[in-house]
């Protein structure tokens, strides 16, 4: 996974005390008020408090990634990250002293078989391999550490290896520190490699799914071309195949003992705590592991420049398109800022100079550019989709040609300017959450980078001249030193598969509890007392001219405005009304063209969009507060004067009708309308989508017909901003040209989900080597918030996470994917029916046990009075610390409404919860969940499928791709 800072990076540091012990840098003029400590042994601590809910972001970043793995067992890091959550000798574990002899055979077995090359012989040591681990599970507790977790309320929890570093993210209660340094601490110390043999199964899932990603070959024949001597290039984050048949635990332990040290990590946090007790908490339990002196310094040969163009072809089953990239320094080298700069004045997505002279202008289906931003080196990457009939060299000529104009300087010097407005709107919206300040920590500490430079950027930004650009271009881009990457369609000639192996499904022990997972559990915390939002004081109701209703909440802490128009009609209504969307943007007015327009929004840092949903459409403005009466304006006379442009609309539904084409080479996207075309049915599928005869026949006239018909309608204001009320009903009235009257909205019949009656089969065919599967069954209950609580709870146990049953059963007893989901849907409007769902993403040859085992689960549900009552007491535990806050409060309105209430339903649920026993989920699983009849979606090669086995489920009903797609 790889994270980008929207600001990059650097600490003069201001030395300060606390009324602590404990020392800490600090940079003036730093908006979070950034503490930076560092203990003893070396580990850094980075913390911002904010107040606003009573919950912590945590990241514990570790400075190894991929670039670290040993030649010989590429991916280590990746699949050690996985490990990290296996547990340590205090839990995972009911006798670790009994299993620790196991836990040594399956090592030293292992290095045997990596060894091995006679596949006969190999066979029999992974069947001891399995057999032993078998035995190994039995003693076992898969997901304790997701059980800890959810015990102390903690949400979010996750991990993500990228080339630089490894980072384990939780977002936990206020009153929960202790324990979260406690479980954390024992983790990163104590590491105890189990479930080996079936997580590696897990990574083997992830590896296939990588191979079928032309995103991801495309990313990495980058890196290959760019870095041929660092290990950017030359090995990749989830590894060889070769390597992941052949792994080494006894690798594993000296890669954690090299560098998960003190000295090579940080702990990133922001919310609510008091800096001097999370310090000395963090002391505790980590002041006493062990630096590492002499971690290894990266060896690697200085990349030497490229000479001539790096041309590599990729094929694969998505559209085609071409990759140029050029090598550039790292995330804490002078290139940084300057890509970051230049990136904004070649593309932003609104007035950069590919975005007006090639995506406006219509001579690409599309372009853009960015910089990705590594630690020891950097790419700057520009991308392009040919239009139809376009080749792709004719699209790598148009690119290179704004690379040209950007090395003559052809571009406004007031376009630096613009570039940092809106840079300071991508910052504020960045740092206004605790998990983009932790995240932010993050990369400056992966990156070297200190805190005063990253606090300093805009400052620096803002003194790149014009001739800076320029000379940064001349430098970096060339026509001989880049990588030319060309996507073509079509079967990849090197595309693997890593076959199922014969693994035993590992014990899962639910009702097992560690000591230590008791001990945690029975801690005495200060209790944190619930707040529902109230939305009769949270936020404010007014009206504005002609009767417009306006929500109304005030933003306390950012300088940024979100004003939104909600119309309630959408495509159910007018398929047309998002191709109508697309043709204004595209569109002057009688005084100003459409690259005037948009180089306008872009110069005050504001912007606007519309898009409609099936039954409601959105128009949104935001950006700079300051501006948001020229932008309502800007945007007013663009609706009232769009200027009708042939040739664009020709162009435009030439684009559509390839981006169309283009949607059924994608695997999540057949996936997408596989799903619409079995929830809904075909006639909902021909009635919402124009057939291309269809789009061929719309004119001018009637697309702005519609627009300007859309702008009278009766509708909502949502405003979230600084500004008070009477501030933005005034602005309203000033700048939002409306009728006296407005014209009521047409009630909308709206399209229910089909009825299960039966069992069915719909296969939708997709040459991959991975099935998509969904199972989704509706019995047409609609919303009743009298089982709120009762389904909230048994999703919560059965499918609410790492530690519920589908996880535990599906992936870590089963290895039967990398991803799986199964849970009761709650309707979100009073027409709407509740729906079971169940998804799984696996390996075609494992279809059959997937299956198997979800019906098996879903109707005969396993039981474990421990693991409901870690489920209820994570789910109270959340709910106390849940809070309603900024723009969320109004769409919780909105939601509310929707289903006919006018009250936060989470109170309810937080009573009725706390009385709730085992017995009343199974009452649940028995009347909504037990022997439904479901409609089953496979997208996958069914060549490749045992048809034979899908017939016993039900009739199978092939469905070609324009029945689904609905063109």
């Amino acid at each position: 996974m790889k994270r980008y800072l929207l600001f990059a990076a650097v600490i003069v540091s201001v030395l300060a005390a606390s009324c602590s012990k404990y020392k800490y840098e600090k940079v003036p003029g730093d908006p979070l008020k950034t503490r930076i400590y560092t203990l003893d042994n070396g580990l850094k601590v980075y913390m911002s408090v904010n107040k606003e809910t009573p919950r912590i972001q945590t990241y514990i970043a570790v400075r190894v990634g991929g670039k670290n793995d040993p030649s010989e067992t590429t991916g280590l890091a990746h699949y050690f990250e996985h490990l990290m959550f296996k547990g340590t000798e205090q839990f995972g574990t009911s006798d670790y002293a009994a299993e620790k002899p196991m836990l040594d055979e399956i090592e030293s077995l292992f290095e045997v078989y990596r060894k091995t090359t006679d596949e006969a012989e190999r066979a029999a040591i992974y069947h001891r391999i399995d057999s032993v681990s078998y035995e190994a599970s039995k003693i076992a507790i898969p997901n304790e550490y997701d059980k800890l977790m959810s015990a102390i309320g903690a949400i979010g929890t996750n991990a993500y290896t990228a080339y630089d570093q490894t980072v384990y993210v939780e977002d936990i209660p206020s009153n929960q520190i202790d324990n979260w340094a406690k479980i954390q601490a024992d983790r990163f110390k104590n590491i105890v490699i189990r479930g080996f043999h079936t997580e590696l199964e897990t990574i083997y899932e992830e590896k296939n799914m990588s191979l079928t990603s032309d995103g991801r070959k495309v990313y990495e024949n980058i890196l290959s071309s760019l870095f041929p001597n660092h290990p950017y290039g030359r090995q990749t984050v989830l590894g060889t195949q070769e390597s992941l048949k052949n792994p080494s635990i006894t690798n594993v332990k000296m890669y954690h003992d090299t560098y998960y040290v003190p000295n090579n990590m940080a702990i990133c946090l922001s919310g609510d705590f008091d800096p001097d007790e999370m310090i000395a908490t963090i002391d505790k339990y980590f002041g006493d592991m062990k630096p590492n002196e002499n971690i290894p310094a990266l060896q690697y040969e200085p990349e030497q420049p490229i000479t001539s163009p790096v041309v590599r072809d990729v094929y694969g089953l998505d559209a085609e398109n071409i990759t140029l990239a050029w090598r550039m320094g790292g995330a804490a080298s002078a290139d940084a800022d300057l890509a970051q700069l230049t990136s904004d004045i070649l593309y932003n997505g609104q007035a950069g100079m590919m975005d007006l002279d090639l995506n406006q202008q219509q001579k690409v289906l599309v372009a853009y550019g960015y910089p990705m931003i590594m630690a020891d080196y950097g790419a700057f990457v520009l991308q392009g989709r040919p239009k139809a009939g376009q080749t792709l060299d004719e699209v790598k000529e148009l690119l290179l040609g704004e690379v040209a104009k950007l090395q003559a300087g052809e571009f406004d010097e007031t376009m630096l300017k613009a570039v940092i407005n809106n840079r300071k709107v991508q910052i504020e919206q960045y740092l206004d959450s605790n998990d983009g300040r932790a995240d932010a920590y993050v990369n400056a500490f992966i990156n070297g980078i200190d805190w005063k430079d990253e606090v300093e950027q805009l400052d620096r930004l803002g003194k790149i001249s014009k001739q800076d650009v320029v000379d940064f271009a001349n430098r970096i881009f060339g026509d001989q030193n880049m990588a030319v990457i060309y996507k073509h369609e079509g079967k990849d000639p090197n595309e693997q598969k890593i076959s199922k192996p014969a693994i035993t499904p590992i014990a899962t022990n639910r009702d097992a509890t560690s000591a230590f997972l008791q001990e945690i559990q029975s801690s005495q915390v200060k209790p944190i007392e619930p707040v529902f939002v109230d939305f009769q004081k949270d936020m404010s109701k007014l009206e504005a001219q002609a009767g417009i209703p306006v929500l109304y909440k005030k933003n306390e802490t950012t300088g940024l405005f979100n004003l939104m128009y909600v119309i309630e009609t959408g495509t159910n209504t007018d398929p047309v009304l998002n191709l109508a969307f697309q043709y204004l943007d595209y569109l002057g007015t009688s005084q100003k063209s459409a690259e005037q327009i948009k180089q306008e929004f872009y110069n005050i840092a504001c912007g606007y969009g519309i898009t409609a949903g099936a039954d409601r459409s959105y128009v949104s403005l935001s950006g700079l507060s300051e501006n948001m009466p020229a932008a309502m304006q800007l945007f007013e006379e663009l609706i009232a004067d769009a200027q009708p442009n042939e040739a664009i609309l020709e162009n435009l539904k030439a684009d559509m009708i390839k981006a169309r084409a283009d949607a059924k080479l994608n695997q999540g996207a057949n996936f997408g309308a596989l799903n619409r075309y079995a929830t809904f049915g075909p006639e909902y599928v021909r009635k919402n989508t124009l057939t291309d005869e269809q789009l061929q026949a719309l004119t001018s006239e009637e697309l702005l017909d519609k627009i300007k018909a859309f702008a009278n309608l009766e509708h909502t204001v949502l405003y979230y901003g600084p500004k008070s009320g009477n501030e933005v009903v005034a602005d309203l009235k000033a700048y939002h040209k409306t009728p006296a009257e407005l014209t009521p909205v047409a009630e909308t019949v709206r399209t229910r989900p089909l009825l299960t009656p039966e069992n069915r089969v719909i296969m939708a065919e997709y040459d991959a080597k991975q099935i998509y599967f969904l199972q989704i069954s509706n019995r047409g209950e609609t919303f009743d918030p009298a089982n709120d609580a009762a389904i909230a709870l048994y999703n919560a146990y059965f499918g609410g996470g790492m530690n519920a049953i589908v996880f535990q059963e599906m992936r870590e007893a089963r290895s039967l994917a990398y991803t799986a989901q199964a849970f009761l849907s709650q309707p979100g409007r009073l027409d709407r029916p509740y729906m079971y769902m169940a998804f799984i993403a696996t390996q075609n040859d494992k279809m059959g046990d997937a299956i198997d085992a979800f019906q098996e689960i879903i109707n005969n549900m396993p039981e474990s009075e421990a693991a409901f009552n870690l489920a209820k007491e994570s789910l109270i535990a959340r709910m106390r610390t849940d809070r309603t806050i900024k723009s969320d409060v109004l769409w919780s309105y909105l939601a509310a409404k929707d289903l006919g209430i006018d009250y936060d339903r989470s109170k309810a649920i937080f009573e009725q919860v706390q009385h709730m026993t085992l017995d009343d989920v199974k009452a649940t699983q028995e009347k909504w969940v037990k022997d439904r009849n479901y409609t089953y979606c496979i997208l996958g090669d069914s060549k490749d499928l045992d048809l034979n086995y899908l017939r016993k489920i039900g009739p199978i009903q092939f469905v070609s791709q324009e029945e689904i797609f609905g063109y």
